[in-house]
């Protein structure tokens, strides 16, 4: 009498947005790296306006200027409050609403210091406060201001940069210490250019469509260094287990063997990611959507920046013999033909 062994049930496939792929990724790192360089060119531009000459388009916070804060009783049209602010000498004045959960309603309005016809702070807060108090004189309850000094300003745009160095910083000591010091470079060098091009790429939009670029904008950028840090650990941890595991491969196709092995992980965490931020870009609000939109374009670059900028960067720095690259197959020349001898013919 035979025994039938129960048959173990087949476990259900994950869903694969992107299947097996084999794509040559480090061979087409000269056009990428022709791509990072114009972004880093147009990065280092911007952070040459941004930080040194302060002659891009900042935020109060950066430049100095005047907030105040209208209290209502209950909500006004805010594109209205934009408009009597423009017809009245505040044409570039940001105006921002805020719904409290008891029913009362603010709208914060701030004018940069450049901005006020050489009025003080006080005249200018005294200015918008009459402006609303006639226009609404029914709704209008409170207001209150305050005004931020170049001084701050500059301050606040030196401990920026103090920011993103101690970012870049800690990034080097963590991958150095998980992975290698070549390693580190790479993740570094990747998230120095994903700052670089984010920043230029918001700079370039204020040609088109006006864009201040404040404390929530240096915000969105140390956000997505964090971001494009992820997504490059996630690549060298494969590339350290594929060494690691002493695959006869050159470096070269070591690595491209490992990003497409999680380029499905990859692609679909950006694009959830992308996502979740568009929504906030449509749905957040004036004062969100310069801070979606950096996050937009950081969530693209940095996912290009994993793929394209660090992981060729470890090619490039292959020579060596580091802990986990010396692992790698030394690259093969390209195979030669033997020269055909003639055949000889018999007389």
């Amino acid at each position: 009498m035979s025994v039938q062994t129960p048959t173990q049930p087949t476990p259900p496939r994950m869903f694969r947005l992107i299947g097996d792929t084999n794509i040559d990724f480090m061979g087409k790192r000269r056009v990428a790296f022709a791509i990072s360089g114009l972004l880093v060119v147009l990065g280092l531009i911007a952070a040459v306006q941004v930080f040194v000459t302060g002659q891009a388009n900042l935020g109060i916070e950066f430049t100095g200027g005047t907030s105040v804060t209208l209290e209502f009783k209950e909500a006004i049209p805010i594109e209205e409050a934009r408009r009597l602010l423009h017809e009245n000498g505040f044409p570039n004045a940001q105006v921002t609403d805020v719904h409290e959960p008891g029913g009362g309603y603010k709208l914060i309005v701030r004018v940069k210091a450049q901005e006020a016809g050489g009025e003080g702070a006080v005249e200018v807060a005294d200015r918008i406060k009459a402006l609303f108090e006639e226009r609404y004189p029914q709704l209008f309850e409170d207001a209150s201001s305050t005004s931020i000094g170049p001084a701050i300003g500059a301050e606040l745009r030196q401990k920026a940069i103090y920011a993103i160095v101690y970012a870049i910083i800690g990034i080097i000591l963590y991958i150095a210490v998980r992975f290698d010091f070549k390693f580190g470079l790479a993740a570094t060098a990747a998230m120095f250019h994903d700052v670089l091009a984010v920043l230029g790429i918001v700079w370039l939009k204020n040609f088109f469509v006006p864009t201040e670029i404040t404390l929530l904008t240096m915000t969105a950028i140390l956000t997505l260094a964090g971001y494009s840090l992820t997504d490059t650990v996630v690549v060298f941890d494969r590339i350290r287990e594929n060494l690691r595991k002493r695959l006869r491969l050159p470096l070269e196709q070591l690595i491209n063997r490992s990003i497409n092995e999680v380029l499905n992980r990859t692609v679909v965490t950006s694009i959830t990611t992308f996502l979740g931020v568009f929504a906030i870009y449509l749905l957040g609000g004036e004062v969100l959507r310069n801070f979606a939109f950096a996050l937009l374009i950081g969530i693209v670059v940095g996912t290009y920046s994993s793929i394209f900028v660090a992981s060729p960067l470890l090619v490039l720095w292959g020579g060596g013999r580091g802990k986990l690259i010396g692992r790698a197959e030394p690259a093969r020349p390209p195979a030669t033909k033997a020269p055909q001898r003639a055949a000889k013919t018999k007389g």
